[in-house]
């Protein structure tokens, strides 16, 4: 697991996983074990998964070389709306890379700290033990 901050901006969290070292093997697979992952976490809504790559081809963009599936399965944590503010870093998504031999997790970390601990939670029990 690497934390780091993308664009030198975002703080996020990104875990590599060989496919040898799960039991998922495709990222509809990871995606459904996400959501229900989310099911079954009190006060977590499950919102959609998008099909990142889907997306990108149908508006011609540039897509990386090795990525052969991209989602991202959206979500609230969101217990409580202290501010307007906050609704700039929900809802949450954990984005879902197939990149051959190997699956790529990410997601912004959360402001709050049961939502990261929740999602790495999640994106560690991936690995088979």
């Amino acid at each position: 697991m690497k934390q780091l901050h993308f664009q030198e901006k975002y703080p996020i969290t990104v875990v590599d996983i060989a496919k040898t070292e799960t039991t998922y093997k495709t990222v509809d697979a990871i995606a459904e074990y996400f959501k229900a992952c989310i099911a079954a976490t009190p006060r977590v809504s499950y919102i959609a998964t998008f099909d990142h790559l889907a997306h990108t081809r149908a508006i011609g963009g540039d897509i990386a070389p090795g990525i052969q599936a991209a989602v991202n399965v959206v979500f609230c944590f969101g217990h409580a709306l202290p501010n307007p503010q906050v609704l700039a870093v929900r809802p949450r998504s954990i984005g879902i890379a197939d990149l051959g031999e190997h699956f790529v997790i990410s997601f912004m970390d959360a402001p709050m700290k049961p939502a990261n601990d929740a999602m790495q939670a999640w994106t560690l029990a991936l690995r088979n033990t």
